[in-house]
């Protein structure tokens, strides 16, 4: 029988490095969801996401989630990020950290490319998530009923389902 020494750590390198541009990429059009940390890798504590928004794209309509908190980080332009009632033009440098149950939204208004880390906290398989939003958001029309199976499914919740599609009117 083996015995195992409770008083010292087991050392073992787990690491993921991913160099700029590395890690599984999701495209829509010019918009693209590059998954650097999975919830497979941290056990559904953590995800880390690189999202590129086209210009004029919305990322978001107002929605809050129950079980995860999230973390916005710009990396490349003007990020437009609703929370409740204000919106905020959020500079390359910024964070903007989202508790769960804050109503909260983003979209690219400018011009230019918008680049943004995106965390989770859990990571509750957000990558699922944007999988089906890829799918989704692909077939025309847009099915709103899938649209908010998709959402629910994966701690989304809208603030108002009339108004949840994240496409222009």
């Amino acid at each position: 029988m083996k015995t195992i020494d409770y008083l010292e750590d087991q050392l073992v390198n787990k690491a993921t490095i991913h160099h700029p541009g590395a890690g599984e990429r999701l495209s829509m059009g010019a918009a693209s969801f590059v998954f650097k940390v999975t919830s497979e890798m941290s056990n559904s504590h953590l995800g880390v996401y690189e999202i590129t928004l086209p210009p004029h794209t919305i990322g978001a309509r107002l929605h809050y989630h129950r079980f995860m908190d999230e973390t916005f980080m710009v990396n490349k332009g003007v990020l437009t990020v609703y929370a409740g009632e204000d919106s905020h033009q959020m500079e390359v440098g910024s964070v903007v950290y989202v508790p769960r149950f804050t109503p909260h939204g983003f979209a690219n208004d400018t011009d230019e490319e918008v680049v943004l880390t995106l965390i989770f906290n859990p990571a509750e398989k957000r990558e699922g998530f944007f999988r089906g939003l890829v799918d989704i958001l692909s077939e025309q029309p847009v099915d709103p009923a899938k649209y908010l199976q998709l959402y629910n499914k994966y701690d989304s919740f809208p603030v108002d389902v009339n108004n949840m599609l994240p496409v222009k009117q």
